[in-house]
């Protein structure tokens, strides 16, 4: 086994808590049906990467859930922004002795192993990889070495995201590779988009 190692972000699933835009429209209980769906697409697509899987909850580690303790090491986020908790998961893992590190969400169905075996090779000859979402975020950030800076300075959640990232790394002289434009799932729109393309 390589010595590199893929982080899922997910939230406990609880109603009420998970993919709150889309329950906007769908409720609570639809909502939170389509958020295990999406776990259960990712986990699918992690399973077949060849590294080391963690999952890093938003409150506390789940018990009895789809993260088979045998396949997937599990941890909390630390307290804070998006920022603060991605750039804690880096800290642990590179100080740990990860080489190549990607952390992705659970809310791009299209997020491939493919796709994820590509972030790890971009990370050769770059300090950063970033799969960009089409709303101005991203779905996907790899590092070879720990690089705080492009996790600083960020609107979260807007749609600068992506576009001040790029520009952090240019600031602090830190190579960037991006992967191709993939869709988060955020609201019902993106949700029936994504079932229609199935057909």
């Amino acid at each position: 086994m390589n010595n590199n190692k893929i982080i899922v972000f997910v939230k406990n699933a609880v109603p009420g808590k998970v993919k709150t835009r889309l329950a906007k429209t769908i409720g609570d209980k639809e909502a939170l049906e389509v958020y295990l769906r999406l776990l259960g697409i990712t986990k699918k697509e992690v399973l077949k990467v060849d590294a080391k899987k963690e999952v890093w909850y938003a409150w506390e580690i789940g018990k009895d859930d789809i993260w088979e303790e045998n396949n997937f090491a599990k941890k909390t986020q630390t307290e804070g922004d998006l920022g603060e908790k991605m750039k804690h998961a880096f800290n642990q893992s590179f100080k740990s002795g990860s080489d190549k590190i990607v952390l992705i969400g659970s809310d791009c169905p299209t997020l491939t192993s493919k796709i994820m075996g590509e972030a790890f090779a971009k990370l050769d000859d770059n300090d950063v990889v970033f799969g960009p979402s089409e709303d101005g975020g991203y779905y996907l950030i790899g590092m070879s070495s720990f690089k705080p800076e492009v996790l600083e300075g960020i609107d979260w959640s807007t749609e600068k995201v992506m576009e001040q990232t790029e520009q952090q790394a240019r600031e602090n002289n830190i190579s960037l590779a991006k992967l191709e434009p993939l869709n988060d799932i955020d609201n019902e729109e993106d949700w029936q988009t994504y079932l229609a393309s199935l057909n």
